[in-house]
């Protein structure tokens, strides 16, 4: 039969463990640590892209050496000290969850080392101006933080390591989207694909302490400010599934294209990025440099001051800008630099949904915009709850929800039809290559039974 629990039965064995509330606290100090990690990523980066524009305002010309020049030291050091700090830091984090990795290797892809050194190659990615966003790397740079409580934790503690990163890495969206909704949705599609029941506390408690951390940093405040959405009605019908079809094709296009660049296709170009990876980036970066000044530097960085500045009514991305900052980004992340795509996809949406505006009505454009970034982002991660979500909490944008699902959902499903989901495909190839590297153990001799006398 079915008891009702017993309230002081409960507290007891509660209070009972001294060990148990360690452990716990345990886990909230580096919650926390995770949290002021990724804030001080936030300001490092920020500090960093404003030396950047700082060196473009001034000497314009000065960045066709500046820009390849730092992102070949970046792949050079990165490549000889920090390989698994490279690219975004998500697959990172699925592959160090992928069941088929032996756990003694997880810290190929998350740790304290790969944490400081995503801080550092990260910040100097924005220094250089190149296209990437540091919400993907904090995800990595919390969820190395997190992990690494497991050594002080007790043997018998029911907190193992896979809800230790997968806590750090909900922790890092939240923290750095100043997200927590979108944090624990993230948790659930992108990392663990469910949350159990007693993974669920630490997660929920990992995402509400760096959330809280970051927001008493920057304050409690939307990301691209607060959209002004006229009444949704059926005239944003015709334009929006437009929005949603275009995100669809260009995430979907997207995805396939950086999936066959950075798993290493059998390509000419993957042959030459493979035998001379630092010569590579280096014409990456100038490629880089060159967009950036035919954009005016729209192009460079995440994009983040266009998003606003096309939310406030300015075209910043017209539709040949928002190709090239699609370019720009591709080859940013080709080149092999630690830097993320999830504020570059953002701003590459917002491009797609004002391009449609200015042919649907100006009066449109925010709602249009605001479809972009969360169809883009969907199409690109195919994690639509997350992609709608995150561009809800960033743009507070709860007057549009189920317009911003649709959106997400439909652009999600188109994508799917092209490409593999992005971040999966590239956990996968971290993973084979990690075991390909790995030390075989020796397979014993067969054992011949000794032959019986006749």
């Amino acid at each position: 039969m079915n008891h009702e629990p017993d309230f002081f039965q409960n507290l007891r064995a509660e209070l009972s463990s001294v060990r148990l509330w360690v452990d716990r606290a345990i886990v909230l100090g580096y919650a926390v640590a995770a949290g002021l990690f990724v804030v001080g990523f936030t300001m490092a980066s920020e500090w960093a892209f404003s030396m950047f524009q700082s060196l473009h305002g001034s000497h314009p010309w000065a960045v066709l050496v500046w820009t390849p020049a730092l992102t070949a030291a970046i792949v050079w050091a990165t490549r000889r000290w920090f390989r698994g700090a490279s690219g975004s830091g998500i697959p990172q984090i699925k592959a160090a969850l992928n069941p088929d990795l032996p756990p003694e290797q997880r810290g190929l892809f998350a740790s304290l080392r790969l944490t400081v050194a995503k801080i550092g190659l990260g910040a100097a990615g924005f220094l250089a101006g190149l296209s990437i966003g540091r919400e993907g790397p904090s995800v990595q740079v919390a969820a190395g933080v997190m992990q690494h409580a497991k050594r002080w934790l007790s043997p018998h503690s029911t907190i193992d390591t896979r809800s230790l990163l997968v806590a750090g890495g909900a922790a890092g969206i939240a923290a750095a989207f100043n997200a927590p909704l979108a944090g624990v949705v993230f948790a659930i599609e992108e990392l663990s694909g469910r949350l159990e029941a007693r993974a669920s506390g630490v997660i929920i408690t990992g995402i509400v302490l760096a959330g809280l951390v970051a927001v008493s940093v920057f304050g409690n405040l939307s990301y691209f400010g607060v959209i002004r959405v006229p009444p949704v009605g059926w005239n944003l019908l015709g334009p929006g599934l437009a929005v949603a079809l275009a995100s669809g094709v260009a995430g979907g296009l997207f995805s396939r294209l950086m999936i066959a660049s950075l798993t290493g296709a059998p390509q000419r170009l993957n042959r030459w990025r493979a035998r001379w990876p630092v010569r590579f980036a280096a014409v990456g970066g100038l490629l880089i440099a060159v967009i950036g000044l035919v954009t005016g530097g729209v192009t460079f960085g995440a994009g983040s001051e266009a998003v606003k500045q096309m939310l406030a009514g300015h075209d910043e991305l017209t539709p040949l800008y928002t190709l090239l900052k699609f370019i720009a980004t591709w080859l940013t992340a080709w080149c092999g630099v630690p830097g993320g795509i999830f504020a570059p996809s953002l701003s590459i949406g917002a491009g797609i949904g004002d391009g449609i505006a200015q042919l649907a009505g100006a009066d449109l454009g925010p709602a249009l915009i605001a479809m972009g970034m969360a169809g883009f982002l969907a199409a690109v991660t195919q994690a639509p709850l997350t992609a709608f979500i995150i561009v809800m909490e960033m743009v507070d944008g709860h007057s549009m929800v189920l317009s911003l699902m649709a959106c997400a959902m439909l652009a999600s499903l188109v994508s799917r039809m092209i490409s593999r989901p992005l971040y999966e495909a590239l956990a996968e190839h971290l993973v084979g290559a990690a075991s390909a590297r790995a030390p075989q153990k020796p397979v014993p001799a067969e054992v011949h039974p000794p032959p019986t006398l006749p």
